[in-house]
């Protein structure tokens, strides 16, 4: 029985298996179970989101945690894969000291007020929070816009954003720059659909007041980058504005190279204990260790030439020249490129298209070596790449500005050098502000022999191009109003500078009107004038006085006891040499605010006056000064009264104005000897009795004229045809002499009678008298039949004439007897 129990294998004996099948039938078996375990993950396993939120929330628990000391590299700091991801892809690992005191705070949601040196990485200080912000909150475009971050420049914003492109590509954010000089309605359609802008002020404004879709009620955070220039006068009502359009509950950010402390600045951006992060305000120096700093003391004029020497020593480095006005950028950056200096020149200012803003950012970005003619808009935040040299070729309003200009180069640990032109009147007052912000400085000495003149070159260009000349006015006028407009007179004096020098020095040949510093001077000697108090008044009219027994005339000189020397050869040289009538005489009033009007206070009349009654006269008569006494008084001192003198045909003069007129009639010594004004009534009288007898004048004399030209026209006629006559009479009486003889004899009774032939007076007459009878009808009527019974005798004439000329002899022998005849004549 064992061999028909089961078989091998635990099978009953007698029944084959199908391998094949028996596979088949596991395998379905195995993925039904399969199946079922991926359905019971499924159901048990928690969605996307809420993984998101768990991974977010388990970074917010670490938000406590942060210990800046332990901090190393950004994994360290409890930020999204996706922030970290992209900061490796930046090439960002280290954060600064910045970056390490102010992300920690900025996570927990305080606010803020970072100030670090220049270069030190406070862009990402503030870009990083934002991005946490809003993954926090998973920010999407329905949300709107959550973050704000607000640049005082359209090249700083363009930066900023460029990084925030690097930085946050991983996120889902949608960012926008919104700056001006882009279309505005482009940006409207797309900005409510943002939820990262990035902006300047202005253009901010436009879009809250005109886009009706866009609004900030939402808005998480708010970043001020450079803030202490956004919250100066220059933005106050902007930012004033711009602020009432936003939510009270929100976080807010401040950084700047040189932050503010002003509680009432503060107080405008509704700030809840903000935290102050002063990263180097116990370090010895407010500017970068690896920057070496110097000044140079040069005059205004020597400056251009200065400008060029140091260029072209220095043709393979990367330089940036800051300038204090667009003016005198477009005018230096156009005369440089013609100079052709050996290395390439660009131009960043306030005038230029957006277009071309960004063009020549990118474009010195780029470059190994060239040097970068610009104004402050690039002197906060912008980060150059391996900038060597610093020059400030115009003095900075004040230590704050020299910081940032000076912060362009020696960024991150690197190095770099700069260099400060000062003028005399500015070193002392300037060197001691930057003292007090703790910048160290040195003086250095420049080696005249290599200095390169290029005044001459700048001249020749001014007198090919006229747009050159009047871009170097442009450039002398700007310069000067941007001194003028500093807060800070003691290092800045625009009445201390050498004006006709340093018009020369950009190429001009005399120094431009400059009416604003003409007013300036006027009301400063008034100030000085009320300063001195009333005893002063006898000293200023007796300066006065003086200054007309000299016959001076010029308001510059008859101040030159109250403002200075130095100051009136200033206010000269403005007054220039070749200005034309008009701008003569607004500068004319211009100075009449400080013209002194008396009478004769001093006795000069010989009235034996004491001085005190005679000022007390002088200000009775004050009130009835007109222009006719002022007038007076200028011919009594022998002005010379601008004349116009019209010449005749033959060069006489013919008339001369305005002396001309009152010339022709008597005015009584009484009535111009009135001391004060003119009687109306006799001026009057006396105007009409002058324009009666000028006109009666010049109504002959235009009729003499007239006749006499009408004389030189019928004489020119008259010789005309008197010419005429003698040729006909000519031909006449040779063939009248060929007629009648016809031998060699020659008989004088042949010639013509000479007592028949008119002279030029009896053709006079004879004219005239036709004249007159052409207005007369009825002599006009005898005239003609008198012309016709004319006509008729000299046809006659005529006749007889021809039947005279028949000699009876053949055409030959009269040839012969002509040329007989006039062989005999020879």
């Amino acid at each position: 029985m064992e061999g028909k129990g089961l078989s091998s294998g635990g099978r009953k004996a007698g029944r084959s298996v199908d391998p094949v099948k028996g596979f088949a039938r596991w395998k379905k078996k195995y993925m039904k179970t399969k199946t079922r375990v991926k359905q019971h993950k499924a159901q048990t396993k928690k969605p996307a989101w809420c993984v998101e939120r768990d991974d977010i929330n388990r970074l917010v628990d670490r938000y406590e945690n942060i210990n800046i000391k332990d901090v190393l590299k950004f994994s360290d700091f409890p930020i999204s894969k996706k922030t970290l991801l992209g900061l490796q892809e930046a090439q960002f690992r280290q954060p600064t000291e910045i970056q390490k005191q102010t992300i920690g705070l900025a996570l927990r949601g305080r606010d803020v007020l970072g100030a670090a040196k220049t270069g030190s990485g406070k862009t990402l200080a503030f870009l990083i929070p934002v991005l946490e912000c809003l993954y926090r909150n998973q920010w999407s475009s329905v949300d709107g816009l959550g973050a704000l971050i607000i640049s005082p420049t359209r090249e700083l914003a363009y930066q900023t954003f460029e990084v925030l492109r690097k930085v946050g590509k991983n996120h889902e954010f949608s960012a926008g720059l919104v700056i001006g000089g882009k279309d505005l309605q482009s940006e409207s359609e797309r900005i409510s659909r943002t939820n990262i802008v990035i902006c300047t002020p202005g253009r901010l404004l436009q879009h809250l007041d005109q886009t009706a879709s866009f609004h900030a009620s939402n808005l998480l955070m708010l970043v001020l980058d450079e803030a202490d220039r956004i919250l100066d006068m220059g933005f106050a009502d902007t930012l004033n504005a711009i602020v009432e359009n936003l939510p009270r509950t929100r976080q807010t950010l401040l950084f700047s190279a040189t932050q503010t402390k002003s509680v009432k600045d503060l107080a405008r951006l509704s700030l809840k204990d903000p935290e102050y992060v002063w990263v180097h305000e116990r370090s010895k120096f407010s500017t970068p260790a690896t920057l070496e700093q110097s000044y140079m003391v040069c005059e205004l004029h020597q400056k251009v030439n200065m400008l060029f020497s140091f260029i072209r020593s220095h043709l393979k480095k990367k330089v940036m020249v800051f300038f204090s006005c667009c003016k005198e950028v477009q005018y230096l950056f156009r005369v440089f490129c013609r100079l052709r200096p050996g290395t390439p020149i660009l131009a960043l200012h306030g005038k230029q298209p957006q277009m071309k803003r960004v063009e020549v950012y990118n474009d010195f970005l780029r470059k190994q070596s060239a040097v970068l003619f610009a104004t402050d808009i690039a002197a906060r935040g912008l980060d150059f790449p391996a900038v060597h040299w610093v020059l400030q070729f115009d003095c900075p309003e004040d230590s704050d500005t020299y910081i940032h200009r000076v912060g362009r180069t020696a960024r991150y640990k690197e190095g770099g050098q700069a260099l400060l032109l000062l003028l005399p009147s500015e070193e002392t007052a300037m060197l001691k502000q930057l003292q007090k912000k703790k910048v160290p400085i040195s003086k250095i000495q420049v080696n005249p022999d290599k200095v390169q003149n290029v005044q001459q070159k700048l001249e020749a260009f001014l007198a090919q191009e006229k747009e050159q000349k009047e871009r170097a006015q442009r450039c002398f006028v700007s310069y000067l109003r941007s001194v003028y407009l500093m807060k800070n007179k003691e290092v800045f004096d625009v009445f201390k500078l050498q004006l006709q020098e340093y018009a020369v020095s950009l190429g001009l040949a005399v120094a431009p009107r400059v009416r604003f510093l003409l007013k300036s001077q006027a009301q400063k000697a008034e100030r000085e004038g009320q300063e001195e108090g009333p005893q002063s008044e006898e000293e200023e009219e007796l300066r006065s006085f003086k200054s007309q027994l000299k016959g001076d005339t010029s308001q510059e000189d008859s101040d030159s006891s109250e403002v200075g020397e130095d100051e009136v050869q200033s206010s000269t040289a403005l007054l220039g040499a070749n200005d034309n009538s008009d701008d003569d005489d607004d500068e004319l009033r211009d100075l009449d605010l400080l013209t002194v009007k008396r009478k004769d206070v001093f006795n000069l009349t010989g009235d034996q006056q004491s001085a005190e009654e005679a000022f007390e006269a002088s200000k009775k008569n004050t009130g009835k000064e007109t222009k006719y006494s002022d007038a007076k008084k200028a011919l009594k001192r022998n002005f010379k009264v601008n004349t116009k003198v019209t010449f005749g045909d033959e060069g006489q003069a013919v008339q001369l104005w305005p002396p001309v007129q009152r010339a022709v009639t008597d005015v009584g010594q009484e009535e111009e000897d009135e001391d004060s004004g003119i009687n109306v009534e006799k001026a009057k009288e006396r105007l009409k009795r002058e324009d009666q007898e000028f006109d009666k004048q010049e109504y002959s004399r235009k009729v003499k004229a007239k006749h006499r030209e009408q004389r030189l026209k019928a004489r020119a006629a008259r010789q005309e045809s008197k010419k005429h006559r003698d040729e006909s009479d000519s031909e006449n009486e040779v063939l009248a002499y060929l007629a009648n003889h016809s031998d060699d004899e020659f008989d004088p009774a042949t010639l013509p009678d000479p007592d028949k032939l008119l002279s030029s007076d009896q053709e006079e007459e004879e004219q005239m008298k036709s004249a007159k009878r052409r207005h007369n009808p009825a002599d006009r009527e005898d005239g003609e039949k008198e012309l016709t019974l004319k006509k008729r005798k000299k046809e006659k004439e005529l006749e007889e004439e021809h039947a005279a000329l028949d000699t009876g002899l053949s055409l030959a022998e009269d040839e012969e007897l002509v040329l007989h005849l006039l062989g005999g004549r020879r």
